[in-house]
């Protein structure tokens, strides 16, 4: 299954082989429920302190050498319930959103079935990596719920090295654990600005773009090498880069056997 030259396939975690967004839904609905039910927030209270907290990860900016991840995080609901129904800072009820979010997110996060055999066929020809970015406590707790490392030949957080994706740092220090060349990799992952662009600048084999949606991308985007819509699809793309290769040796052999005197 491994195409000629690949020797390792480094994959992204979050979106790309378990669904983090999908359980981070149903983590969200979880404490709104809490809220209403145990607390009496109205629907609307409840769901604005929610969005705030999210759009409070998204603009995360964590160093642990000052607060650890757990700290900042009930930080961001706590400013989030104070923000949206005032009064004095509630710690407690803080926590206690933080918590049913956090253990209801990494109860659904799994690895498919389909996803699980899928590696285990494919680690039969290549060397497979997990390459995540994040903060080292979160990102090993995802693995840890998903139980994704028995599919991996090794597995490298961005938390936990000098640069994360997409510095090219991190993707050579993934070839010098597995022994391998940037040329004899291939990236899979569903981020353009990480995966992909990290992935080009490593000077890897191949960049492949999960693109669930199939959404046309900004044209200042980075150019992946393939795009798919499931990570499911990567066999087949390996297989043609496989084809792609054999077709390019078969013309230039034609190419010097008629050019022999």
């Amino acid at each position: 299954m491994g195409a000629p030259g690949v020797k390792a396939v480094f994959f992204d975690l979050d979106n790309t082989l378990v669904d983090t967004a999908a359980a981070g839904r149903r983590a969200i609905e979880e404490v709104v429920k809490a809220l209403r039910c145990r607390h009496r927030c109205g629907e609307g209270q409840a769901r604005a302190i929610c969005e705030k907290v999210q759009a409070k990860l998204l603009k995360e900016c964590h160093d642990p050498a000052r607060t650890c991840i757990t700290e900042l995080r009930i930080s961001h609901w706590e400013e989030a319930i104070r923000e949206t129904i005032g009064g004095e800072a509630n710690r407690s009820l803080a926590a206690e959103c933080y918590f049913l979010w956090k253990s209801t997110r990494l109860r659904h996060l799994t690895l498919a079935e389909e996803t699980r055999g899928m590696l285990t066929e494919l680690r039969k020809a290549v060397r497979l990596l997990l390459l995540t970015n994040g903060d080292r406590q979160t990102q090993r707790e995802k693995i840890e719920a998903c139980a994704c490392q028995p599919y991996f030949d090794a597995i490298v957080v961005g938390g936990e090295q000098k640069e994360e994706k997409p510095a090219p740092s991190i993707f050579h220090y993934c070839c010098d654990l597995l022994g391998v060349q940037p040329a004899e990799c291939v990236m899979v992952g569903d981020s353009l600005d990480t995966d992909i662009q990290g992935g080009l600048n490593a000077g890897l084999k191949a960049t492949v773009w999960l693109n669930k949606t199939m959404a046309t991308p900004a044209d200042s985007s980075p150019v992946p090498h393939y795009v798919i819509s499931s990570v499911l699809d990567l066999p087949a793309v390996l297989q043609k880069m496989e084809r792609n290769v054999n077709a390019k040796l078969g013309n230039e052999h034609a190419v010097s056997s008629n050019g022999a005197c």
